[in-house]
Protein backbone atom coordinates (compact mmCIF):
# COMPACT_ATOMS: atom_id res chain seq x y z
CA UNK A 1 0.00 0.00 0.00
CA UNK A 2 1.38 3.06 -0.51
CA UNK A 3 2.02 6.05 1.79
CA UNK A 4 -1.25 8.62 2.33
CA UNK A 5 0.14 12.07 0.61
CA UNK A 6 -1.13 15.68 1.19
CA UNK A 7 -3.01 15.28 -2.49
CA UNK A 8 -4.69 11.86 -0.90
CA UNK A 9 -6.86 14.03 1.91
CA UNK A 10 -8.68 15.96 -1.30
CA UNK A 11 -9.40 12.45 -3.09
CA UNK A 12 -11.04 11.38 0.22
CA UNK A 13 -13.33 14.42 0.10
CA UNK A 14 -14.18 14.40 -3.71
CA UNK A 15 -14.53 10.73 -3.04
CA UNK A 16 -17.01 11.13 -0.27
CA UNK A 17 -18.44 13.87 -1.75
CA UNK A 18 -19.17 11.49 -5.11
CA UNK A 19 -21.13 9.40 -2.59
CA UNK A 20 -23.26 11.42 -1.00
CA UNK A 21 -24.23 13.35 -3.80
CA UNK A 22 -25.14 9.69 -5.76
CA UNK A 23 -23.68 11.17 -9.01
CA UNK A 24 -20.31 12.86 -10.30
CA UNK A 25 -22.61 15.34 -11.82
CA UNK A 26 -24.24 16.82 -8.90
CA UNK A 27 -20.96 16.07 -7.01
CA UNK A 28 -19.44 18.80 -9.04
CA UNK A 29 -21.70 20.93 -8.31
CA UNK A 30 -21.79 20.75 -5.02
CA UNK A 31 -17.97 21.32 -4.94
CA UNK A 32 -17.72 23.45 -6.96
CA UNK A 33 -15.51 21.43 -9.18
CA UNK A 34 -14.96 19.93 -12.59
CA UNK A 35 -17.06 16.60 -13.33
CA UNK A 36 -13.93 15.31 -15.31
CA UNK A 37 -11.83 16.54 -12.04
CA UNK A 38 -13.74 14.27 -10.07
CA UNK A 39 -13.62 11.08 -12.02
CA UNK A 40 -9.97 11.69 -12.23
CA UNK A 41 -9.76 11.67 -8.34
CA UNK A 42 -11.74 9.00 -7.78
CA UNK A 43 -9.98 6.64 -10.53
CA UNK A 44 -6.65 8.06 -8.65
CA UNK A 45 -7.61 6.33 -5.25
CA UNK A 46 -9.20 3.00 -7.32
CA UNK A 47 -5.51 2.63 -8.77
CA UNK A 48 -3.47 3.42 -5.88
CA UNK A 49 -5.75 1.32 -3.56
CA UNK A 50 -5.88 -1.43 -6.32
CA UNK A 51 -9.45 -1.87 -5.98
CA UNK A 52 -13.01 -0.85 -7.22
CA UNK A 53 -14.67 1.74 -5.06
CA UNK A 54 -17.54 2.89 -7.05
CA UNK A 55 -19.68 1.27 -9.59
CA UNK A 56 -20.93 3.71 -12.42
CA UNK A 57 -24.20 3.46 -13.31
CA UNK A 58 -26.48 5.27 -15.78
CA UNK A 59 -28.72 6.85 -13.20
CA UNK A 60 -25.53 7.47 -10.85
CA UNK A 61 -23.09 5.55 -8.38
CA UNK A 62 -22.86 3.32 -5.58
CA UNK A 63 -20.18 1.74 -3.70
CA UNK A 64 -18.78 -1.46 -3.55
CA UNK A 65 -17.70 -3.71 -0.50
CA UNK A 66 -14.35 -2.30 -0.25
CA UNK A 67 -15.91 1.16 -1.40
CA UNK A 68 -18.09 1.01 2.01
CA UNK A 69 -15.22 0.47 3.67
CA UNK A 70 -13.10 3.21 2.19
CA UNK A 71 -16.05 5.53 3.04
CA UNK A 72 -16.19 4.89 6.93
CA UNK A 73 -12.52 5.67 7.20
CA UNK A 74 -12.34 8.64 4.83
CA UNK A 75 -15.43 10.17 6.89
CA UNK A 76 -13.56 9.56 9.97
CA UNK A 77 -10.19 10.73 8.65
CA UNK A 78 -11.44 14.38 7.22
CA UNK A 79 -13.67 14.87 10.65
CA UNK A 80 -10.27 13.90 12.51
CA UNK A 81 -8.26 16.57 10.37
CA UNK A 82 -11.48 19.46 10.50
CA UNK A 83 -11.35 19.40 14.68
CA UNK A 84 -7.21 19.51 14.04
CA UNK A 85 -7.44 22.36 12.23
CA UNK A 86 -10.20 24.22 14.24
CA UNK A 87 -7.62 23.48 17.55
CA UNK A 88 -4.74 24.75 15.60
CA UNK A 89 -6.09 27.67 14.27
CA UNK A 90 -8.96 28.58 15.64
CA UNK A 91 -9.08 32.00 18.17
CA UNK A 92 -12.09 32.50 19.97
CA UNK A 93 -13.07 35.59 18.33
CA UNK A 94 -12.38 34.20 15.24
CA UNK A 95 -13.95 30.55 14.43
CA UNK A 96 -12.82 29.03 11.38
CA UNK A 97 -13.76 25.79 9.46
CA UNK A 98 -16.83 24.25 7.92
CA UNK A 99 -19.66 23.41 9.16
CA UNK A 100 -22.51 21.45 7.72
CA UNK A 101 -25.98 21.57 8.60
CA UNK A 102 -29.22 18.85 7.60
CA UNK A 103 -32.60 21.20 7.95
CA UNK A 104 -35.76 20.20 6.61
CA UNK A 105 -37.45 20.62 3.19
CA UNK A 106 -39.85 23.13 5.20
CA UNK A 107 -37.70 24.87 7.79
CA UNK A 108 -34.91 25.33 4.79
CA UNK A 109 -37.59 27.15 2.66
CA UNK A 110 -37.59 30.01 5.42
CA UNK A 111 -34.46 30.15 6.83
CA UNK A 112 -31.86 29.02 4.23
CA UNK A 113 -31.36 32.30 3.20
CA UNK A 114 -31.19 34.07 6.64
CA UNK A 115 -29.13 31.77 8.16
CA UNK A 116 -26.63 31.81 5.11
CA UNK A 117 -26.81 35.54 4.81
CA UNK A 118 -25.64 36.27 8.81
CA UNK A 119 -23.13 33.52 8.83
CA UNK A 120 -21.26 35.35 6.23
CA UNK A 121 -21.66 38.36 7.88
CA UNK A 122 -20.77 37.68 11.58
CA UNK A 123 -18.54 34.35 10.84
CA UNK A 124 -16.99 35.18 7.65
CA UNK A 125 -14.14 32.35 8.42
CA UNK A 126 -16.86 29.63 8.42
CA UNK A 127 -17.82 27.82 5.47
CA UNK A 128 -21.30 26.87 6.15
CA UNK A 129 -22.96 24.13 4.03
CA UNK A 130 -26.47 23.34 4.10
CA UNK A 131 -27.91 19.63 3.46
CA UNK A 132 -31.80 20.07 2.39
CA UNK A 133 -34.03 17.15 2.66
CA UNK A 134 -37.01 15.00 4.08
CA UNK A 135 -36.77 14.90 8.05
CA UNK A 136 -36.30 11.06 7.55
CA UNK A 137 -33.79 11.20 5.65
CA UNK A 138 -32.25 13.63 7.14
CA UNK A 139 -32.35 12.11 10.91
CA UNK A 140 -30.66 8.88 9.31
CA UNK A 141 -27.82 10.95 7.77
CA UNK A 142 -27.45 12.39 11.40
CA UNK A 143 -27.33 9.30 13.12
CA UNK A 144 -24.74 8.16 11.01
CA UNK A 145 -22.40 11.12 11.52
CA UNK A 146 -23.33 13.07 8.13
CA UNK A 147 -23.80 16.28 9.23
CA UNK A 148 -22.26 18.56 12.58
CA UNK A 149 -25.58 19.91 13.42
CA UNK A 150 -29.30 19.27 12.22
CA UNK A 151 -32.79 21.28 12.30
CA UNK A 152 -35.35 18.27 13.25
CA UNK A 153 -38.85 17.18 14.17
CA UNK A 154 -39.81 16.54 17.29
CA UNK A 155 -43.10 16.21 19.11
CA UNK A 156 -43.81 18.78 22.11
CA UNK A 157 -43.26 16.69 24.63
CA UNK A 158 -40.18 14.61 23.73
CA UNK A 159 -37.52 16.86 22.27
CA UNK A 160 -34.63 15.06 24.22
CA UNK A 161 -31.12 16.30 24.33
CA UNK A 162 -32.14 19.22 22.22
CA UNK A 163 -32.07 22.76 22.03
CA UNK A 164 -36.19 23.94 21.07
CA UNK A 165 -36.11 26.36 18.59
CA UNK A 166 -39.44 27.22 17.86
CA UNK A 167 -43.16 25.43 18.06
CA UNK A 168 -45.09 24.63 14.97
CA UNK A 169 -48.78 23.81 14.03
CA UNK A 170 -49.81 21.54 11.73
CA UNK A 171 -52.83 22.31 8.73
CA UNK A 172 -54.30 21.20 6.14
CA UNK A 173 -53.06 22.00 2.96
CA UNK A 174 -55.95 22.52 -0.23
CA UNK A 175 -56.52 23.90 -3.45
CA UNK A 176 -57.07 27.39 -3.63
CA UNK A 177 -60.65 27.16 -4.89
CA UNK A 178 -62.39 24.60 -3.08
CA UNK A 179 -63.83 23.66 -0.49
CA UNK A 180 -65.21 27.04 1.54
CA UNK A 181 -63.62 27.02 4.78
CA UNK A 182 -64.17 28.76 7.31
CA UNK A 183 -60.36 28.78 8.74
CA UNK A 184 -60.55 25.77 10.88
CA UNK A 185 -61.12 22.09 9.88
CA UNK A 186 -61.52 19.73 13.18
CA UNK A 187 -59.21 16.38 13.17
CA UNK A 188 -62.26 14.22 13.48
CA UNK A 189 -63.24 15.24 9.90
CA UNK A 190 -59.87 14.88 8.25
CA UNK A 191 -60.77 11.79 7.06
CA UNK A 192 -62.91 12.86 4.16
CA UNK A 193 -59.79 14.43 2.23
CA UNK A 194 -57.81 12.55 -0.09
CA UNK A 195 -54.13 13.15 1.72
CA UNK A 196 -50.56 13.42 -0.26
CA UNK A 197 -47.82 13.14 2.74
CA UNK A 198 -44.91 11.76 3.41
CA UNK A 199 -43.75 8.54 4.06
CA UNK A 200 -43.83 6.85 7.52
CA UNK A 201 -39.95 7.54 8.41
CA UNK A 202 -41.07 11.42 7.96
CA UNK A 203 -41.83 12.89 11.18
CA UNK A 204 -45.06 14.98 10.17
CA UNK A 205 -46.38 11.81 9.39
CA UNK A 206 -45.53 10.65 12.47
CA UNK A 207 -46.93 13.27 14.57
CA UNK A 208 -50.37 13.00 12.55
CA UNK A 209 -50.29 9.48 13.33
CA UNK A 210 -50.07 9.66 16.73
CA UNK A 211 -52.72 12.17 16.92
CA UNK A 212 -55.24 10.79 14.95
CA UNK A 213 -54.88 7.82 16.76
CA UNK A 214 -54.89 9.18 20.12
CA UNK A 215 -58.49 10.22 19.42
CA UNK A 216 -59.85 7.58 17.55
CA UNK A 217 -60.01 9.10 13.85
CA UNK A 218 -58.40 8.00 10.81
CA UNK A 219 -57.43 9.30 7.60
CA UNK A 220 -57.29 8.85 3.82
CA UNK A 221 -54.09 8.64 2.79
CA UNK A 222 -54.21 8.48 -1.25
CA UNK A 223 -50.34 8.99 -1.90
CA UNK A 224 -47.16 8.77 -0.14
CA UNK A 225 -44.42 11.03 -1.64
CA UNK A 226 -40.91 11.40 0.02
CA UNK A 227 -40.72 15.09 -1.90
CA UNK A 228 -42.11 18.50 -0.40
CA UNK A 229 -42.14 19.88 -3.99
CA UNK A 230 -44.27 17.09 -5.25
CA UNK A 231 -46.53 17.08 -2.56
CA UNK A 232 -47.39 20.90 -2.63
CA UNK A 233 -47.72 20.55 -6.64
CA UNK A 234 -50.45 17.41 -6.45
CA UNK A 235 -52.46 20.31 -3.64
CA UNK A 236 -51.64 23.20 -6.36
CA UNK A 237 -53.21 20.83 -9.15
CA UNK A 238 -56.01 19.79 -7.23
CA UNK A 239 -55.05 16.51 -7.12
CA UNK A 240 -54.56 15.81 -3.09
CA UNK A 241 -54.94 17.56 -0.32
CA UNK A 242 -51.89 17.45 2.68
CA UNK A 243 -50.78 17.98 6.30
CA UNK A 244 -48.05 20.30 6.38
CA UNK A 245 -46.34 23.11 8.84
CA UNK A 246 -47.21 26.72 7.47
CA UNK A 247 -43.71 27.42 7.14
CA UNK A 248 -43.51 24.71 4.38
CA UNK A 249 -46.29 26.44 2.10
CA UNK A 250 -45.86 30.19 3.14
CA UNK A 251 -44.67 31.39 -0.38
CA UNK A 252 -47.91 29.32 -2.47
CA UNK A 253 -50.38 30.82 0.54
CA UNK A 254 -48.75 34.38 -0.21
CA UNK A 255 -49.25 34.19 -3.45
CA UNK A 256 -52.68 31.80 -3.85
CA UNK A 257 -51.54 28.81 -4.96
CA UNK A 258 -52.33 26.64 -2.10
CA UNK A 259 -54.80 27.66 1.21
CA UNK A 260 -53.73 26.72 4.73
CA UNK A 261 -56.84 25.49 7.00
CA UNK A 262 -55.98 25.40 10.77
CA UNK A 263 -56.48 21.50 12.51
CA UNK A 264 -58.38 22.19 15.54
CA UNK A 265 -60.06 19.86 18.02
CA UNK A 266 -56.66 19.21 19.11
CA UNK A 267 -54.12 21.29 16.88
CA UNK A 268 -51.25 19.14 16.10
CA UNK A 269 -48.16 20.67 17.10
CA UNK A 270 -44.60 19.93 17.18
CA UNK A 271 -41.34 21.40 17.63
CA UNK A 272 -38.47 22.38 16.15
CA UNK A 273 -35.16 21.04 17.64
CA UNK A 274 -31.38 21.61 16.97
CA UNK A 275 -29.28 18.39 17.36
CA UNK A 276 -25.30 18.58 17.27
CA UNK A 277 -22.91 15.81 16.82
CA UNK A 278 -21.64 15.27 20.41
CA UNK A 279 -17.52 14.77 18.16
CA UNK A 280 -18.46 17.86 17.18
CA UNK A 281 -19.88 20.15 19.78
CA UNK A 282 -16.82 21.33 21.81
CA UNK A 283 -15.00 22.97 18.03
CA UNK A 284 -15.06 26.85 17.95
CA UNK A 285 -16.77 26.64 14.59
CA UNK A 286 -19.48 24.27 15.37
CA UNK A 287 -19.94 26.05 18.88
CA UNK A 288 -20.75 29.88 16.88
CA UNK A 289 -23.39 28.05 14.54
CA UNK A 290 -24.47 26.89 17.14
CA UNK A 291 -25.37 30.26 18.82
CA UNK A 292 -26.23 32.14 15.83
CA UNK A 293 -29.52 29.23 14.41
CA UNK A 294 -31.61 30.22 17.69
CA UNK A 295 -31.24 34.14 16.64
CA UNK A 296 -31.95 33.88 13.28
CA UNK A 297 -35.11 31.44 13.98
CA UNK A 298 -36.25 34.34 16.73
CA UNK A 299 -35.44 37.17 14.32
CA UNK A 300 -37.61 35.33 11.57
CA UNK A 301 -40.35 34.49 14.07
CA UNK A 302 -40.68 38.50 15.09
CA UNK A 303 -40.42 39.57 12.02
CA UNK A 304 -43.52 37.21 11.01
CA UNK A 305 -41.85 35.34 7.97
CA UNK A 306 -41.60 32.16 9.66
CA UNK A 307 -45.40 31.36 11.38
CA UNK A 308 -44.11 29.50 14.48
CA UNK A 309 -44.08 30.10 17.89
CA UNK A 310 -40.60 31.39 20.31
CA UNK A 311 -40.38 28.86 23.31
CA UNK A 312 -41.98 30.59 26.43
CA UNK A 313 -38.33 29.80 28.01
CA UNK A 314 -34.47 28.54 26.34
CA UNK A 315 -35.16 24.96 26.76
CA UNK A 316 -31.99 22.93 26.35
CA UNK A 317 -30.35 20.02 27.96
CA UNK A 318 -26.91 18.90 27.19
Amino acid sequence: MRIVQAMDVRQLRYFVGVVEAGSFTRAAARLNGAQSALSLHVRQLEEGFGTKLLVRERTGVSVTVSGAKLLRRARTILQEIQLTEAELTNKPASPAGEVTIGIPSGAAKVMSGELLATAREELPRISLKIVEGMTGFLEEWMGAGRFNMAILYRTVDSPGPMTILAREELCLVVPPGEPPFDGTVRLANLHVFPLAIPMRNNNVRRSVADVVAQHGCTLEIRFEVDSLSTIIGMVMEGKAYSILAPSAIQKEVAQGQVRAVRIVDPVITRSVVLAVNPKDERTAAVSAVRALIPRVVRKLIDGGQWPAKVPDSAQASH
